[in-house]
């Protein structure tokens, strides 16, 4: 009997892991997940972005007047969720599967751990992708549009 021709294979898993976390996210705008595979195929860590230890005490606005009101001050990225929360301490040499392009801040932390690849679902409407892609052009890390 020979086995399913259905299944998923292991990129698409992975994406689908990043898509389902970003359901997670209480951001009523942008919903953002993060998976982060090791070598042997293995996921080490799931992030989504959340407001810092998930309370609820602040804002969702973003692009308020006041920086004080603006979501962008407060929430905890996908990318940084995923890196904090990871099952082992060292994940250099893994791959990060993420629904939008990182952005700097995160660009930085990625380049930080090792991480040798970024997989990324959507453009990132951010106006500092550039410099992500420099900081990944510049440490070597891969960095690829995911394709159904």
């Amino acid at each position: 009997m020979a086995g399913r021709s259905d299944y998923m294979e292991p990129n698409e898993y992975f994406m689908e892991v990043a898509k389902l976390a970003a359901k997670r996210s209480k951001d009523p705008k942008t919903q953002v997940g993060a998976c982060i595979v090791n070598r042997d195929k293995v996921v080490v860590s799931i992030g989504h972005n959340h407001m810092p230890k998930d309370s609820d005490g602040f804002f969702w606005a973003g692009k308020e007047e006041n920086p004080y009101n603006n979501k962008l001050m407060y929430v905890v990225h996908a990318e940084m969720s995923a890196i904090l929360k990871r099952t082992i301490a060292d994940i250099s040499g893994c791959t990060m599967y993420v629904t939008f392009f990182p952005c700097n801040e995160c660009s930085k932390a990625i380049a930080e751990t090792g991480i040798k690849e970024v997989v990324y679902y959507d453009d990132n409407p951010g106006e500092y992708i550039q410099c992500s892609q420099i900081i990944f052009d510049r440490v070597g890390i891969q960095y690829r549009k995911y394709q159904e």
